[in-house]
């Protein structure tokens, strides 16, 4: 069972270290840690109390992984306004923010009133980037 523990631990360390924890729901971490506690206590010596949380912890394992369910959250949905702005932009759903801003000064060069264009489009164009950044930042821009 110490082997167990230290193999738990490993796998902890290296989440925390790859990044890959960030990615896991809550629910998914309390479990990681309720079976290393129980690893931990089996091999300390109270194999019946240990083996408890381990058992909890590997059900839980089994049917998270079994289900298929998507290990992260969607995120927001996609409103009507996020998708005009891109049809605007001329933008795809996996555009980068800095896609997004490159396809902003692409047409507003174009369609700035100064160059001839109309003060209302060159607003929508300015207020389709903001969406878009909004959305894909989830930040005020």
């Amino acid at each position: 069972m110490g082997f167990l523990a230290l193999v738990l631990i490993g796998v902890a360390v290296w989440l925390m270290g790859s990044g890959k924890l960030s990615r896991m729901t809550g629910k998914d971490g309390m479990m990681l840690g309720l079976a290393i506690v129980g690893a931990v206590m089996a091999a300390r010596g109270a194999r019946i109390i240990g083996l408890v949380p381990l058992a909890i912890a590997a059900i839980y394992g089994w049917r998270r992984w079994s289900t298929g369910k998507p290990r992260v959250k969607a995120g927001p949905p996609e409103t009507e306004a996020v998708r005009e702005a891109r049809a605007l932009l001329g933008l795809s759903a996996t555009a980068t923010p800095d896609e997004i801003r490159a396809a902003h000064r692409r047409l507003i060069a174009r369609i700035h009133p100064d160059a001839g264009g109309t003060q209302g489009l060159a607003e929508k164009i300015n207020e389709a980037r903001s969406i878009l950044l909004q959305h894909s930042t989830g930040k005020d821009v």
